[in-house]
């Protein structure tokens, strides 16, 4: 029978849960609302002005007002903007600015946050791997992600010069010389194009194995004239490319592979003597209770399941079921490469960045 003080115990323990979901609940909410001020440019337009009405931030977002004033609504409840009642206006904090948009070398969390809207985009065939076993449909998966980087990809520029390229010596003074560059997994293809863009001396190619992100990709690099990069479709463990290119850069895809230690290989092979290798893998270690210390450690959990799902249980491999950063490191020696180094950095929490070369003389 329950006592008075074990039914007060119970009463308060359910009480206290039932809160945190009713916070659950309302962060949800306003984590789909964070990436919606992202995408649609509020949250840019609000940190270049001080305090503005409701009208003055929709017309210089080019945005409905009817919308933009729910959504600032929404903003203000939960703490993002500050609301003058006396004169209706709204206001975007710098300090807060600067970890939403990553100014001054913070991490980008409004970008972070559109993870979760792409996981709510998949979430029928997520229900469904649940039940019968997957995959997901690659080509989707893969389509949303590549949505996801080029609604990201002024972010993701301003990240790679200000963070990324500074991690290998002279990389940015040598790709203004000249240098052949491969990316692995190019996608569409608008961090490659950028970079083709910037870098008018050196000459890029970009794999992807997925033939309608390949075919956007050639329409949007022609498109835009710029005709010192090339794209071609192709399996990632089978680019059967040798000692061609002087960097290859493989951004936040190896996780998703069936086969990562056989990319790797492959990415040996396409060096040449003393050519680097950049990887962005995401943060996961073999230790469980590492992981679950990380900052956003729920969101890592979301995207490791969800991107497991995108790999065939036919094609799985104990180094794509269990590959974190201790699986990359051995991978990465076993083969040979040399300087291998990862870090961290403070504009991406959710990612390791990895700097590997290859040796003038490789092993065999």
């Amino acid at each position: 029978m329950m006592t008075d003080t074990t039914f007060a115990s119970y009463f308060e323990s359910t009480a206290l849960f039932e809160d945190r979901l009713q916070q659950i609940i309302n962060q949800g909410s306003l984590t789909l609302m964070l990436s919606i001020g992202y995408r649609t440019g509020l949250f840019r337009v609000l940190a270049d002005l001080d305090a503005a009405t409701c009208e003055e931030i929709s017309d210089r977002a080019g945005l409905q007002t009817k919308y933009v004033e729910n959504w600032l609504a929404v903003m203000s409840t939960g703490g993002i903007l500050e609301y003058d009642s006396i004169f209706q206006t709204y206001r975007l904090p710098a300090e807060y600015a600067a970890l939403l948009l990553q100014r001054s070398g913070s991490h980008a969390y409004a970008s972070s946050v559109q993870w979760v809207s792409l996981s709510a985009k998949l979430e029928d065939e997520i229900v469904n791997c649940f039940r019968e076993g997957g995959p997901l449909p690659s080509d989707l998966f893969t389509r949303l992600q590549s949505q996801l980087i080029e609604d990201n990809s002024v972010s993701i520029m301003n990240g790679l010069f200000k963070h990324v390229f500074p991690l290998v010596p002279r990389l940015i003074m040598q790709l203004c010389e000249g240098r052949d560059v491969l990316q692995l997994g190019c996608g569409s293809g608008s961090t490659l194009i950028e970079l083709a863009r910037t870098f008018p001396a050196s000459q890029f190619v970009g794999y992807d194995s997925s033939a309608t992100l390949i075919d956007n990709a050639r329409a949007t690099a022609r498109q835009k004239q710029v005709d010192n990069v090339t794209f071609l479709r192709c399996e990632l463990t089978e680019i059967h490319t040798i000692e061609s290119f002087d960097l290859v850069l493989a951004l936040d895809i190896l996780q998703d592979q069936a086969q990562p230690h056989r990319i790797l290989e492959q990415v040996l092979t396409a060096l040449r003597p003393e050519g680097t290798f950049l990887m962005q893998d995401l943060a996961r270690s073999r230790n469980r209770e590492l992981n679950l210390q990380h900052p956003l450690a729920g969101l890592l959990y979301s995207l490791s399941c969800v991107r497991k799902m995108a790999i065939s249980n036919q094609a799985q491999t104990s180094d794509s079921s269990r590959w974190c950063q201790e699986k990359a490191l051995q991978a990465l020696h076993d083969l040979g490469f040399e300087s291998i180094d990862v870090q961290t950095l403070p504009h991406d929490l959710i990612s390791d960045y990895y700097v590997a070369s290859k040796p003038r003389l490789a092993a065999s």
